[in-house]
């Protein structure tokens, strides 16, 4: 059965449910699920809010008549059909246990995207894209090539027509211009539990701590370093006895279904930015 989902965001006022809700109810759309949230502290309210596709508007006159609605309470918003797959664009390197992950998650239908195509900066994980029958674009880059390359992967972006970037440990740092002109749409996985251990080898640094838990964060990719609203988190508890190799093994269990999850979410239209935050609703609905 298809869906509508919408994403609504406003400042808080009364009224807010009765009026969203009357709108569909009125056209004759079915509510099918609708979970909301007010953060009391910022006096802002959000909401998601999921619809039966039973086709009583066309889309643009349904887009049309609830923004005008909208306009009438401030509301912020977006609409995602469930009869569109996203299109997912893996940026990776050399590191296949995320990308692989998300390959064999679409492959089994865990995922409801379509991964049309994997691009790399080195040529190691070709293989693997063969075996998924997915084309591999290897797009070397250095630090005179950065910003041709770059160029390089917004053409295949456009050519694809992908909605949404995974940065599946690739290790290269995006440009400010590009985060920006894909805000909320790039996903990053950073092998740390952010904020601590930021920058190269977490796990190492993790070690030389001595820490009794490691973990791993997916956030969306902006111009500041590991610093982009969170989206999910994970921990494993370890032991004094684990040598770095054993965090990096722990860790990249970890890392794999973080990103899955964080994916997941975006995917199925769940996530509300909020500044520097997430508003993540639950899945299932």
């Amino acid at each position: 059965m298809s869906s509508i989902v919408f994403l609504i965001q406003c400042p808080d006022q009364k009224g807010l449910v009765a009026g969203i809700t009357s709108f569909f109810t009125e056209r004759n759309y079915n509510i099918l699920h609708c979970q909301q949230y007010t953060d009391v502290q910022d006096g802002q309210y959000f909401m998601r809010i999921k619809l039966e596709d039973e086709g009583h508007l066309e889309r643009p006159s349904l887009e049309k008549q609830f923004g005008t609605f909208a306009s009438t309470l401030g509301l912020i918003w977006s609409v995602k059909y469930t009869d569109q797959p996203y299109r997912v664009a893996l940026l990776v390197t050399r590191a296949s246990h995320c990308p692989y992950d998300l390959l064999l998650r679409e492959l089994e239908g865990e995922l409801k995207c379509d991964i049309p195509l994997i691009i790399g900066n080195h040529n190691d994980l070709a293989d693997m894209a063969k075996q998924f029958d997915k084309p591999f674009y290897h797009l070397p880059i250095s630090k005179d090539t950065k910003q041709q390359q770059e160029a390089q992967i917004k053409a295949l972006l456009t050519e694809y027509n992908i909605d949404l970037v995974v940065m599946a440990r690739y290790m290269q740092i995006l440009s400010e211009q590009f985060v920006q002109e894909y805000a909320g749409r790039v996903i990053n996985i950073h092998h740390g539990f952010l904020p601590a251990f930021q920058g190269a080898k977490p796990y190492h640094q993790a070690y030389d701590r001595g820490v009794k838990i490691i973990g791993a964060t997916s956030h969306y990719a902006t111009a500041d370093l590991d610093e982009g609203p969170i989206i999910e988190q994970d921990v494993e508890r370890v032991m004094h006895g684990n040598s770095p190799e054993d965090l990096v093994m722990i860790g990249k269990d970890i890392e794999r279904l973080v990103l899955a999850r964080a994916v997941k979410a975006h995917i199925e239209h769940r996530i509300i930015i909020a500044g520097r935050r997430t508003i993540v609703f639950s899945e299932g609905a």
